[in-house]
């Protein structure tokens, strides 16, 4: 399985962004997958995760700004990021689950990308 993250970048305070995770020898559609963010000197914290059946759990920290959806034709998973604060500023992780869990503990994915690091500035 190989997960690779793209889009991230450095935007200013309320711009956008669309984080993209493509999967091999996964299958999106049908799995579990969620996106995670570290910031310097902090823990990783679950974003949002997409389990099996579509349903979605946000991190209340980015509900209402972060959509995330799957794309089954391009086996991909986005996030999509609007009203950008500088406290999302972070390196964000793609992962993946054996298991249908809709959990964002990181402890409880298989499978993880390299990151694509997200600057926002005030």
């Amino acid at each position: 399985v190989q997960l690779v993250e793209s889009g991230g970048g450095s935007v200013q305070a309320g711009g956008s962004l669309i984080l993209s995770c493509a999967a091999s020898g996964y299958t999106v559609s049908g799995g579990c997958m969620a996106w995670f963010r570290q910031a310097p000197g902090k823990e990783r914290e679950g974003v949002v995760v997409s389990d099996c059946d579509g349903s979605t759990r946000y991190a209340d920290s980015v509900k209402g700004r972060f959509t995330t959806a799957k794309d089954n034709a391009q086996n991909t998973l986005f996030l999509r990021m609007n009203s950008l604060r500088p406290g999302d500023t972070a390196m964000y992780y793609c992962a993946a689950s054996y298991y249908c869990i809709r959990s964002l503990d990181p402890v409880r994915y298989n499978y993880w990308g390299r990151g694509t690091q997200v600057t926002v500035s005030s």
